[in-house]
């Protein structure tokens, strides 16, 4: 591991990003009711005004993979020409998938169509029961992937072909900005990325973490409120990913194989065990179908009327959600990607991410509504009724049998996720601070260090500040609109720079 040498550090890209988001916790702490307006009406102007801009974005970036996939430039290795991938598929896969997607995902899966049963939007297209299962399908698997998996690309080409030893965003964009990458238009795309990613780490924490510590709470019977264990909990996270980003690619690899083990392990146990297993299995491949039949309708309703601000509170919102997260997981993807060509790490990523996605939001989705279909269970009413939607995935979770042990392997499984995902995300964010970093260095340790602590002061500060979830939503929605136009840009400088690259492979 490299020492700190004296110039290799970008003091600006590291603490400037720091200062504003300490700035920003400071502002949520102490004038809590104050941030919220201004939030929201920020969020307003984003997700309402000028929202379409977020699901052109989505649908475009999706078609863009498949042409990346079955075009030309799939062909191209991310490394050399005959280089053959360093991971296994499962080993790369886990990887991609457990980095890519902490903790919310259990959260989501349990209670997401719940939901959105409560939108006008559902009774406009039909019953909850054909519908409520379709929507956490679309929200999490093809286009979201498609963020991930494209600009995976953009800089496993940048890392792996044509070696550059600047690993941020800015340099991404060189082949069409040029020099300006080296100036204050490549400084501000290197701000922007870093606080888009302490602002998607706030919100995933923020989202799912309380559903931790509520697990907490019954596990062990704590005697502490609901915001105390979640403080506890998520200094105890930053702690366990902390060890695993400081023992590099080995610790990393390790515990995403345990997670993908865990996860796995947890939806067969929900399947086989639950009593559901015939209402999960023919309702998801049901919502499967009725995917595919209307992605396109789907991916372009914007809901003009405003008849049900279904677009705006849920669509916008999630694909905002991973634009923000497309700062650390792709660069981590690329860079694991070493080997794998556009091609197989497209289409790789789609059938090992996406894959895995929907099996999570089938299985545990579908376990309630079954309930609900059934007329077991009224968790459409509990909710209405304005009840906690953690204490009501804690009631999902108690109406299966042997609850207390899909209880333990619950709170497990999110331990094991989060960990997973922010190590990569703190490796990810040390290599920013880095005015050159060749690709098989490492950051040194300090500064990994700094980031596996900074990444915990935003979350903390929305839990203590006790956001709603709309004002959780509206902090990824506003990072995500300047993250949007730079990715648009990284792309078109990818198309630019790998088609020199195929020109001259071909002379």
């Amino acid at each position: 591991m490299k020492t700190m040498q004296k110039g290799r550090i970008d003091w600006v890209i590291t603490l400037v990003p720091f200062v504003l988001i300490m700035g920003l916790a400071l502002f949520l702490f102490v004038f809590p009711e104050d941030s919220k307006g201004v939030i929201e009406q920020i969020r307003f102007f984003f997700g309402d005004t000028v929202g379409i801009c977020y699901l052109i974005i989505g649908l475009g970036i999706f078609l863009i993979s498949l042409f990346l996939a079955f075009s030309g430039y799939g062909s191209i290795v991310l490394g050399e020409p005959h280089e053959k991938p360093r991971y296994s598929f499962f080993a790369w896969g886990s990887m991609m998938f457990t980095c890519g997607l902490a903790a919310d995902i259990l959260f989501y899966s349990f209670a997401e169509w719940i939901m959105y049963a409560v939108n006008p939007h559902l009774s406009e297209l039909g019953s909850v029961t054909d519908w409520a299962g379709v929507f956490p399908l679309f929200h999490w698997s093809f286009i979201p992937w498609a963020f991930y998996l494209v600009l995976a690309v953009v800089f496993g080409f940048m890392l792996h072909v044509r070696k550059r030893s600047r690993q941020r965003y800015s340099e991404a964009c060189r082949p069409v900005l040029g020099r300006y990458v080296d100036g204050i238009p490549g400084r501000a795309i290197d701000l922007f990325a870093l606080f888009a990613l302490l602002a998607g780490t706030a919100t995933t924490f923020s989202v799912a973490t309380p559903l931790l510590a509520g697990v907490a709470v019954k596990l062990f019977h704590i005697q502490l409120s609901r915001t105390a264990v979640t403080i506890i909990i998520l200094l105890i996270t930053c702690a366990v990913y902390t060890y695993a980003v400081i023992h590099g690619f080995r610790g990393i690899g390790f515990l995403a194989k345990l997670c993908i083990y865990l996860f796995f392990g947890l939806l067969a146990v929900v399947l086989v065990l639950g009593g559901q297993s015939r209402f999960i299995i023919e309702n998801g491949f049901q919502s499967l179908g009725k995917l595919v039949q209307n992605f396109l309708e789907l991916s372009t309703f914007a809901d003009p009327a405003r008849t049900s601000h279904f677009p705006q509170d849920w669509t916008i919102y999630f694909w905002a959600y991973w634009m923000v997260w497309c700062i650390a997981a792709p660069f981590f993807i690329g860079n694991i990607s070493r080997g794998r060509t556009v091609r197989q790490t497209i289409l790789g990523g789609y059938v090992f991410g996406v894959g895995s996605t929907l099996v999570s939001f089938i299985v545990l989705g579908n376990y309630s509504l079954g309930l609900q279909t059934a007329g077991a269970a009224d968790f459409i009413a509990e909710y209405e009724a304005g009840g906690d939607l953690y204490e009501l995935i804690l009631k999902i979770i108690y109406s299966m049998p042997h609850s207390s042990f899909i209880l333990a392997l619950v709170f497990v499984t999110m331990i094991a996720f989060y960990a997973t995902s922010f190590d990569s995300i703190a490796y990810t964010a040390a290599c920013y601070s880095y005015r050159n970093l060749s690709e098989d260095e490492q950051p040194h340790v300090l500064i990994q260090l700094l980031w596996c602590l900074l990444l915990i002061v935003l979350p903390i500060a929305l839990v203590f500040s006790e956001s709603s979830m709309n004002h959780i939503q509206s902090v990824s929605i506003i990072s995500a609109f300047p993250i949007g136009i730079i990715m648009v840009i990284m792309i078109w400088s990818f198309f630019k720079d790998a088609k020199m690259y195929l020109g001259t492979v071909r002379r």
